[in-house]
């Protein structure tokens, strides 16, 4: 089987900031989706035989010039579509209704708003009366002929529409976000019942294709894969391992700004446990000695991103008969790397960004898996917890978490504490509630009285945040008493420490890091 086979179901994207979690929610649903492009033809469509299409929300105006539009003749392909916000606009607008400036139909609606809905297949098991996200500012006014109403809300004459024949559906509200209370059940009920699709796709249906897929594709040839102790790429070797052995050559590079016995961690369990072909580059002093003085973090940053694409070329060229460059691309990556309707986020080079004389065919295995889907595959590839559920770490590592000159004194400071940190919070059962947790060596110091001695020693800073999806956070309610544990253990295990403070800045309008 491959993923052409699989049921899915496409979501035409026209940029709306929800787009992703529409595909994130059918994909949980059990059926497999993914983005398209609203530019997409019938005839591709029809290539890609989904058994449903959704139509995103998005920030233009139907009846304005230069709106995104769509291929007139996907409406005739039989395919059950479902139009969400702009999605139902287009379609009213596209088979012959009207669509107008909130103001002139009711109000613009934005936040939650109680929907009354009559018999449908798509509220099927739904309350009658629910609260769901609104969030527009054009209006339906005048719905297409063959189509009748089957939802209203206080400000919106059209909050639902659908032809039945043609099992063709439209809702002015967003289902995929939870302010929406049954818009999980309107999905499942588009996709399993409306659609017909099975709900059976799962990370063991994954798992099969992908392995068939890579042989297929590579062969007898060798692999080659930048490996950084992170999730991802240790997801992708393990999955490349399984597939072709020996044949995959993992470069890992110790830039010696790793977390506590990182390093070992990774050459003793993928190396040792999964049997990982690992070329490992120790690099530390060649880092150091490139950083030493450095203070501004945009300059740590570029000396070191440039140093490890020096350093994995220097070990790439050692090896022979290498055709193919495996990187731990994720789908979230692919988007943000740019998109029709949506300019570029950040560019996205997991290796570091490679020298373009390196001349490797890219096989990216998990492109099309979100962040969660990923950690499920890597349980399902037999992956312990503490490898699937590690936390994030930033490429430049521990660079980034010494403000300032980075010396050897303060990267231990930060080691050491962050390993406290983590110990403690694992042993209070808190590691799954928490999105991300780590120390920061301020280059602040600050007088102390240690035993009967003054002392003037660094302030480490503790970060934890909670968070749905990275994009905003919260700082983490840790109980008082777990941070007091967290904070004498580092004064008193630590040394050239003698101060610890929480940082309880939201996102925004801090980031997650400090630098």
């Amino acid at each position: 089987m491959t993923l052409q086979d699989v049921e899915k179901i496409i979501v035409l994207d026209y940029g709306s900031q929800y787009n992703q979690l529409i595909s994130r929610r059918i994909r949980e649903i059990g059926v497999f989706s993914e983005l398209k492009s609203h530019k997409i033809s019938a005839a591709a469509v029809r290539e890609i035989n989904p058994v449903g299409i959704v139509l995103s929300g998005g920030p233009n105006s139907v009846y304005e010039d230069g709106s995104f539009d769509i291929d007139p003749d996907i409406f005739e392909l039989g395919i059950p579509i479902l139009g969400i916000c702009y999605g139902m606009q287009l379609i009213t607008h596209k088979l012959g209704g009207k669509v107008v400036p909130a103001g002139d139909a009711g109000n613009r609606e934005y936040g939650q708003s109680e929907l009354t809905h009559t018999p449908s297949p798509l509220f099927e098991g739904t309350p009658e009366e629910q609260l769901v996200l609104m969030s527009h500012g054009d209006a339906v006014t005048e719905i297409p002929e063959g189509f009748v109403r089957t939802g209203v809300s206080a400000d919106c004459p059209y909050a639902a529409i659908e032809n039945p024949d043609k099992k063709i559906y439209g809702i002015q509200f967003h289902p995929e976000v939870r302010h929406s209370v049954y818009g999980n059940d309107i999905l499942r009920n588009f996709a399993l019942h409306i659609c017909g699709a099975k709900g059976n796709w799962s990370m063991d249906n994954f798992i099969d294709m992908q392995i068939a897929k890579i042989r297929e594709t590579v062969g007898d040839k060798k692999v080659l894969l930048g490996l950084s102790g992170g999730v991802d790429s240790s997801v992708v070797g393990v999955l490349l391992q399984k597939a072709i052995g020996d044949q995959l050559i993992c470069i890992f590079v110790d830039h010696g700004l790793l977390r506590k016995g990182e390093a070992d961690q990774v050459m003793e369990m993928l190396g040792g446990k999964f049997g990982l072909n690992i070329v490992k580059a120790d690099a530390a002093k060649r880092f150091l000695d490139k950083l030493a003085g450095v203070s501004d973090p945009e300059q740590k940053r570029k000396i070191i991103g440039n140093e490890f694409v020096y350093v994995f070329d220097d070990e790439a060229s050692k090896l022979t008969d290498v055709a193919f460059l495996a990187q731990g691309t994720l789908y979230t990556d692919v988007i943000e790397s740019g998109t029709d309707t949506a300019q570029t986020i950040k560019s996205h080079h997991n290796v570091g960004g490679l020298p373009e004389d390196m001349q490797f065919k890219l096989i990216e295995p998990l492109n099309t898996l979100y962040k969660d889907e990923v950690r499920a595959l890597g349980t399902e590839l037999g992956m312990p917890d503490e490898i699937v559920w590690r936390q994030p770490f930033p490429g430049p590592g521990l660079a980034i978490r010494v403000m300032g000159e980075i010396t050897e004194e303060k990267l231990e400071t930060v080691r050491e504490s962050d390993a406290i940190l983590r110990e403690e919070i694992a042993k209070a059962g808190l590691e799954r509630d928490i999105w991300q947790y780590f120390t920061v060596n301020t280059g602040v110091r600050s007088v102390g009285v240690m035993g009967d001695g003054r002392t003037y020693d660094y302030t480490i800073a503790i970060r934890a945040i909670t968070s749905i999806d990275g994009m905003t956070a919260d700082f983490a309610k840790i109980p008082w008493e777990v941070l007091q544990k967290i904070s004498v253990r580092i004064v008193n295990e630590v040394d050239h420490v003698n101060r610890i403070v929480y940082d309880i800045t939201s996102k925004p309008p801090a980031t997650v890091e400090w630098e």
